[in-house]
């Protein structure tokens, strides 16, 4: 029996516009991002009223996909469960950090990250093929707890694109290139099924 999970990112933090890696970093909503987790709530509300219900909401434990979630628990009326192994990569010394500043004080750095992101990342920064591997372990254990459901899982743009990746047999170093971004409160619709997933949709706006 297959579970259906609609991924979500979190909602515009005040890092966005700047497009500062946030991480593990704790950055708040911006007004935008707030409007945004409303009108992932309304959609969610609107998939309830035409019967294609959502039975659980699952979250990472970074606040930013808590904030986000939360308008979509309330039209749901549901509890969210939070799953560490859902959150953020960790970047290492580009936290709080745009990929431009990091250039300009390494640049072979940068530039190998920029050739093969999973075989360089950032200096410190948490293995992305480790990070991939734990995001893809719980969307297993979210899925094969909601067997036939359907799952709201609100998480993170970096983590999520391994994710896909690794769920879809893409090489893990190309998440940048397939996936150059996964939009803000947008959902991607995911089907698995034992060892099997299925992409259905991606990047669907709420609005």
């Amino acid at each position: 029996m297959s579970t259906t999970l609609l991924l979500a990112r979190h909602g515009r933090t005040l890092w966005h516009a700047e497009n500062r890696y946030a991480g593990v970093s704790d950055v708040d909503l911006t007004d935008e991002g707030r409007a945004q987790a409303v009108r992932l709530g309304w959609w969610a509300g609107r998939q309830a009223a035409l019967g294609a219900g959502i039975d659980a909401v699952w979250t990472s434990t970074v606040p930013r996909a808590i904030a986000t979630a939360e308008p979509a628990c309330r039209a749901l009326d549901l509890v969210p469960e939070r799953e560490h192994d859902l959150r953020e990569c960790d970047f290492g010394v580009m936290e709080g950090r745009t990929l431009a500043e990091f250039e300009a004080v390494d640049p072979t750095a940068a530039a190998a990250f920029r050739a093969d992101p999973v075989v360089n990342p950032f200096p410190a920064a948490e293995d992305p093929r480790a990070a991939a591997t734990r995001g893809t372990a719980a969307l297993h254990r979210i899925a094969s707890s909601h067997e036939g459901a359907r799952v709201l899982v609100v998480a993170h743009n970096t983590l999520l694109r391994l994710v896909l990746c690794d769920l879809l047999s893409i090489p893990l170093s190309d998440y940048r290139r397939v996936f150059p971004a996964l939009r803000n409160a947008a959902v991607t619709e995911l089907r698995m099924a034992g060892d099997q997933a299925a992409i259905l949709s991606l990047n669907v706006p709420c609005s």
